[in-house]
């Protein structure tokens, strides 16, 4: 299936870890299609993307992450450039290379999206973000996801397709679970050892936390509508 596979890595200065993140991901999938969905980085990540033969797609101001990634997405949707799509963080460094078992989870288990879910925890604040995505995807599907916030994943083509546009900013993940439940497809968690810079419990770390909780928020409840709201956003 490699020749048969994209992968989106999301960034936002990522310069210090993107090389090594895209090192694991060549290994991994070799032959593969890989897009750096870049953020409007201050910081050397685009120039080290190009450097390392991956495609670039820079947002032309600060979007957000899930309307950078939705360009990215586009990109490869409009091209029917591969049959599953892998989604990724650039923060992942060599952890990366785990990825391939996602894939192989779309291959064993009968699911249209694999989901990684961290084997160990590294950093982070207190949970408030992680227990709102949860609280917000069993409310509108029913389902009891360990890690709605993950974005490393796996998905079949026609899934990408069905969740695209993503929801603004850092409710893509949440608002990509409801949005492929209500379409009709499976969700699995595949545990994997992956490790991420940690946000940590600084200042920075509780802003970004609160970041994500204000758009897991307006994710949640621009869907409260029922199928088909949201996705505009």
């Amino acid at each position: 299936m490699t020749g048969e596979i994209a992968v989106i890595v999301t960034a936002r200065n990522e310069a210090a870890r993107l090389d090594a993140t895209l090192a694991a991901l060549a290994g991994a999938f070799p032959g593969a299609r890989v897009v750096v969905a870049d953020d409007a980085s201050t910081d050397a990540t685009g120039h080290l993307a190009l450097q390392a033969g991956a495609e670039l797609v820079r947002a032309p101001h600060r979007l957000g992450k899930g309307g950078t990634a939705t360009l990215a997405a586009r990109r490869l949707l409009d091209a029917d450039a591969a049959r599953v799509y892998v989604l990724c963080d650039g923060d992942l460094g060599a952890s990366a290379g785990a990825l391939a078992r996602l894939v192989a989870a779309l291959e064993g288990e009968p699911c249209d999206i694999a989901v990684a879910a961290f084997s160990r925890r590294v950093g982070g604040g207190v949970g408030a973000a992680l227990g709102l995505s949860r609280r917000a995807v069993r409310d509108l599907t029913g389902l009891e996801l360990n890690a709605p916030l993950s974005g490393q994943r796996a998905l079949r083509g026609e899934a990408l397709a069905a969740v695209v546009p993503f929801a603004a900013g850092f409710g893509m993940e949440t608002a990509m679970a409801i949005d492929a439940h209500r379409a009709g497809f499976s969700i699995a968690e595949v545990e994997l050892d992956l490790e991420h810079r940690a946000s940590g419990r600084t200042l920075s770390g509780f802003l970004h936390r609160g970041r994500q909780a204000r758009d897991i928020a307006r994710a949640w409840l621009a869907r409260r509508g029922g199928p088909g709201q949201g996705k505009a956003e």
